[in-house]
């Protein structure tokens, strides 16, 4: 008998929630429950598992009663940050059970300093990093005067934290016009040198800020690219309002909100090209380059791209503006089953 393929393998998937929560979280009423029925499906035991600090080993002990850990966890919810939640996923993985996205790796491919490490992949732009406040104080303001609108992005956040636009304005070359990512933003002329002290926080956990060339295609929308592991699970694409400023009827405005996200599978005929690039050029390329084998590959992911300049043929260009790694969803309907026969293979093979 082939012991690995009778064995019953389980899991959890962890996400954040409060006492009440954890105590009333089942598969069947979690925001999850597709990717649970996926599971089952594919003949593995899956219990939810909600974290917080406040009770950090009671989930230290159910994470180690299984054989692999499925996170879902932003990297800052509500003020609280992963610091706590990743030192417990480490443990855990030295301990046995499997970890998918390790903390690691999230470390390597899901923090904008991916977007600098990468810039000279096809997806990649004018990037730039600043390590410490004296560097960026010293180097961006030159780059901001000669080189246009710019994209400053904290190393690790979500939802638009720490996201802004920058430009300088006509004929006042000490003064900024600034638009921050989270919903509901409003443009803000301010001094150069208030905006760079706003952002001096961004070098404490995050440890750096990245600097792209704002762009101009931006309305026509984003582009989600889901990966389970180093294939296509997925597209997702929105015309998003982030970044972008409210018309005069506000930020609450209906047309101040973003679209629907639309979703597609992986084989979406206007998405094959793009497709072929995730898979045959810049996912393994990125892998060579981060020092990432495709066993460690988190088991659902996605690389946010926008539309960059188009080529001479007048094809699209692709320009990558953030991985997520941390707490991918929602997703694409066939993505619970790609996610499924992920885990399926990366526990058979971790398996003595």
């Amino acid at each position: 008998m082939d012991t690995q393929s009778s064995h019953r393998y389980s899991v959890t998937i962890v996400s954040r929630g409060d006492a009440a929560a954890r105590r009333d979280a089942t598969a069947q009423n979690s925001r999850f429950v597709r990717v649970f029925e996926a599971l089952a499906a594919a003949g593995i035991a899956a219990q939810p598992a909600i974290y917080d600090e406040s009770f950090t080993e009671a989930v230290r002990e159910q994470l180690l009663a299984v054989d692999g850990v499925l996170v879902w966890v932003d990297p800052i919810h509500q003020g609280k940050t992963r610091a706590g939640l990743d030192a417990l996923l480490r443990e855990v993985a030295a301990r046995g059970p499997w970890v998918s996205a390790h903390p690691d790796i999230i470390l390597k491919m899901g923090v904008k300093e991916v977007l600098y490490r990468t810039r000279r992949l096809g997806w990649g732009a004018d990037t730039h990093r600043y390590d410490s406040a004296f560097a960026f104080e010293a180097q961006f303001p030159q780059r901001l005067r000669g080189d246009g609108p710019r994209v400053l992005k904290q190393n690790r956040g979500n939802g638009g934290q720490g996201i802004w636009k920058v430009e300088v304005l006509p004929n006042a070359p000490t003064t900024v016009r600034v638009l921050h990512a989270l919903r509901g933003s409003l443009p803000e002329d301010m001094p150069l040198d208030a905006f760079i002290a706003r952002c001096e926080p961004y070098f404490g956990w995050g440890g750096c800020i990245i600097d792209q060339p704002f762009q101009p295609r931006l309305p026509d929308g984003m582009i989600r690219c889901y990966m389970s592991g180093a294939k296509v699970a997925g597209f997702g694409h929105q015309l998003i309002k982030a970044l972008i400023p409210p018309p005069p009827e506000g930020p609450d405005a209906p047309e101040a909100q973003p679209g629907p996200r639309i979703m597609h599978g992986p084989d979406a005929p206007q998405f094959q090209t793009l497709r072929r690039l995730m898979e045959d050029e810049w996912t393994p390329q990125m892998m060579k380059l981060l020092a990432i084998d495709e066993a460690s590959l988190p088991v659902i992911w996605d690389a946010d791209l926008l539309y960059g300049p188009r080529d001479a043929d007048g094809a699209d260009t692709y320009v990558l503006c953030e991985i997520n790694a941390s707490s991918c969803f929602a997703i694409p309907d066939e993505a619970p089953a790609a996610i499924a026969r992920t885990v399926r293979e990366r526990l058979v093979g971790a398996r003595p």
